[in-house]
């Protein structure tokens, strides 16, 4: 957690100077990216909550993700997380949402993507962008990790960018 602080501490720091609220749905990473948020001090003012959605069942459960919706593309896509992150914002109300889903491994997704792969998207009012990390590394702790890393960095630009 320790090395994810920094990265927390400054995605917290544009949302509060902005006044602004997130909701994080990650899978992935597993909880690491909202367990960050929530270690930084005075994250109440701005995070609403996070969901690991990991499962088939959970995707569809709490985003309400049909199969028609996922028709053309796989889990682990820039596509797919950035419907995950579109989906968590109608349903939480947030001004942001942050999403992440990859494969952490140490193998790789039944979907052919190698360890190490992980999109993030982050959707605000009239602002999305996403993005694909490949660390190279098998190594499952390593990638959640980077994976959180990355998002919150990811989070932190994009929501200065808008």
């Amino acid at each position: 957690m320790d090395k994810l602080l920094p990265h927390a501490e400054r995605a917290i720091a544009v949302l509060k100077a902005r006044n602004q609220s997130i909701a994080v749905a990650e899978s992935s990473a597993g909880g690491l990216i909202t367990a960050a948020l929530l270690a930084v001090p005075g994250a109440s003012a701005c995070v609403r909550g996070g969901v690991v959605i990991y499962t088939y069942d959970l995707r569809r459960a709490i985003l309400g993700i049909s199969d028609a919706e996922m028709q053309g593309f796989t889990p682990s896509t820039e596509t797919y997380a950035l419907l995950k992150a579109r989906r968590l914002r109608e349903r939480v109300k947030t001004d942001w949402t942050l999403s992440e889903t990859g494969a952490t491994g140490p193998t790789g997704s039944r979907y052919g993507y190698p360890p190490g792969h992980a999109c993030f998207a982050v959707a605000g009012s009239g602002f999305e962008r996403a993005t694909t990390l490949e660390t190279g590394v098998a190594d499952r702790v390593a990638n959640m990790q980077a994976f959180a890393a990355a998002a919150l960095d990811f989070l932190t630009e994009t929501v200065a960018k808008s």
